[in-house]
C-alpha cells in the first residue's frame, strides 16, 4: 500500500506497454492499406497528368494570343479565352479535390459586374482571383513534378528492396549492386529487405503530407479568400439568428393566443359554473351537484389545454435530472412505444439540452400524429464536441423537410450552429438526425 507495484500488477503493466507498441505498429500498417493513402497517391499522379495537359494548352493559347495582338486585336480575344479557360480549370480542380481528398475548397464569392463592353472586360481582367486561377493553371505541372518525383522514388525503391529476394539472382552479375557493393548472401539481402519495409512505412506519411501541401496551395490560389469566407459565415449566422428570433416570436404569439382563446375562456366558464352551483346549492342540491360535475370536467379540460400549451417549455426535470430523465418522460407520454438510448459521459450545456429536448418532443409529437408508426427509437450520444440525436420510426414516411414543423426545428437547431437532416422516403422509415455543437 506504499505506492509500489505488487508482483501481480507488474505483468499487467508490461502487457499494456506491449499492447501500445502493437497499436502503433498496426496504425502504421493501417496507413499503408488505408483508402486515404491511395486516393492521395492517385490524386497527386492525376495532378501531374492534368498539369501537363493544362500547361501546354495554356502555353499555346498565350503564344498564339501574343503573336496575334497585331492582327486587328484578335490576340486579345485569344488571351481572354486563356483566362476563361484558367477559371474553368480552377472549377474542375475544386471538384477533383473534393472527390479525391474530401477537401471542400470554396469558390470565391464575388459581386456582380454592372458595367458593359470594355469596362466590364477591364473589371474582369483586374480581379485578383482571375490571375490566381491563371497562376494555378501554369503552376500545376511544376508543382506536380516536385510532388510526383519523390513519390515515385520512395514507393518504387521500397517495393524494389522488399521484393529483392525474389529476383536478386536473375539480375546482371548475379546480384543487385548498391553503393558499389554486390548484395549477395543472406544478411545483405535481409538487411536490404528490412530497409525496403522501413521505406514503405515512410511512403504513406510522405504521400499524405504532399497531398495536404497540395491542398493548401490550391486553397490559396483557387479558393475563396479568408475575408469572403468570414463574410459568408457572418451572413449564415445572421440568417440563423433571425430564424431563431422569428421562431421565438411565433412561439410567444402561439402561447398568448392559446391562453386567451383556450385556457382563459375555460377558466372564466368554470368560475361562472361554480357561481351557479353556489346559488343553487341551498335550493336545489341535485342541480348544484350536476353543475359541479360539469365544472369538474371543464377543470380537467383546462388542465389538459395548459399541458398542451406549455409543450416545448423547459421542464423542471431537465434542469434537475438531465436529458436522460427528461427524454424518458417524453417517451412515456407518447402514445407510440418509444425506446430511448442516452449515452452522455458529461452533461451538455443547458441551452443545448433545451434544444435537444424540444427537438425530440416535437419529433415524437409528429410521429404520434402523422407517421402511423408502431414503434419509435430515440438515440442520444456525445461524441467529442458534438451532441448527436437520432429519432427514427417505422411509419409510412413521406415527411416534408420544407414543412412548417420541420422547418421550425431546423431553424432552432441552426441558431446554435447545428445541423438537422431528415430522411423520409415514401413508405418509410423516417429518420431525423441532429448534430448540436457543445463542449467536450
Amino acid at each position: 500500500m506504499n505506492g509500489t507495484l505488487t508482483l501481480e500488477e507488474r505483468p499487467v503493466a508490461q502487457e499494456v506497454a506491449i499492447d501500445d507498441r502493437g497499436i502503433r505498429l498496426l496504425t502504421v500498417i493501417g496507413w499503408m492499406v488505408s483508402p486515404t493513402t491511395w486516393l492521395s497517391l492517385l490524386h497527386l499522379l492525376a495532378g501531374f497528368v492534368i498539369g501537363a495537359v493544362v500547361f501546354f494548352v495554356m502555353a499555346a493559347a498565350i503564344a498564339t494570343g501574343v503573336s496575334m495582338l497585331a492582327a486587328f486585336g484578335l490576340g486579345i480575344v485569344v488571351l481572354g479565352l486563356a483566362l476563361w479557360l484558367a477559371g474553368q480549370v480552377a472549377r474542375a480542380e475544386r471538384a477533383r479535390f473534393a472527390f479525391m481528398l474530401g477537401e471542400r475548397i470554396a469558390a470565391p464569392q464575388l459581386p456582380p459586374i454592372s458595367q458593359r463592353g470594355l469596362r466590364r472586360l477591364w473589371r474582369l481582367v483586374t480581379r485578383v482571383h482571375v490571375w490566381k486561377n491563371f497562376a494555378y493553371a501554369m503552376l500545376r505541372l511544376p508543382m506536380s513534378a516536385l510532388e510526383v518525383g519523390p513519390l515515385i522514388l520512395i514507393w518504387s525503391a521500397g517495393l524494389a528492396l522488399v521484393t529483392l529476394p525474389f529476383y536478386n539472382g536473375a539480375l546482371p552479375g548475379g546480384a543487385a549492386h548498391l553503393g558499389g557493393s554486390r548484395l549477395t548472401g543472406f544478411w545483405p539481402v535481409t538487411l536490404a529487405t528490412l530497409l525496403g519495409i522501413g521505406v514503405l512505412f515512410i511512403a504513406p506519411i510522405l504521400t499524405r503530407a504532399l497531398a495536404v501541401a497540395d491542398a493548401t496551395v490550391a486553397r490559396w490560389l483557387i479558393g475563396s479568400p479568408l475575408q469572403a469566407e468570414l463574410t459568408a459565415r457572418i451572413g449564415e449566422l445572421e440568417s440563423s439568428r433571425a430564424q431563431v428570433i422569428d421562431a421565438a416570436e411565433a412561439e410567444r404569439v402561439r402561447i398568448e393566443r392559446d391562453l386567451h382563446d383556450g385556457a382563459q375562456q375555460r377558466l372564466v366558464s368554470l368560475a361562472m359554473e361554480l357561481g351557479r352551483a353556489k346559488v343553487k346549492f341551498e335550493t336545489d342540491p341535485e342541480a348544484a351537484a350536476a353543475i359541479v360535475s360539469q365544472a369538474h370536467e371543464q377543470a380537467k379540460e383546462a388542465l389538459a389545454e395548459l399541458r398542451n400549451l406549455v409543450r416545448g417549455v423547459h421542464p423542471p426535470v431537465l434542469s434537475d435530472r438531465g436529458l436522460d430523465a427528461a427524454l424518458s418522460g417524453l417517451a412515456a407520454l407518447c402514445p407510440v412505444p418509444v425506446s430511448v438510448s442516452v449515452r452522455l459521459p458529461v452533461r451538455p450545456p443547458a441551452a443545448i439540452e433545451a434544444i435537444a429536448y424540444f427537438v425530440v418532443g416535437e419529433a415524437l409529437t409528429n410521429v404520434a400524429k402523422h407517421a402511423r408508426a408502431t414503434r419509435a427509437w430515440v438515440s442520444v450520444e456525445h461524441a467529442g464536441s458534438t451532441l448527436g440525436l437520432v429519432i427514427r420510426d417505422d411509419g409510412v414516411g413521406g415527411a416534408n423537410p420544407s414543412g412548417q414543423g420541420l422547418t421550425g426545428l431546423a431553424a432552432r437547431v441552426a441558431g446554435v450552429d447545428g445541423r438537422l437532416t431528415v430522411t423520409s422516403p415514401p413508405g418509410g422509415p423516417t429518420s431525423i438526425e441532429v448534430m448540436l455543437p457543445c463542449g467536450s
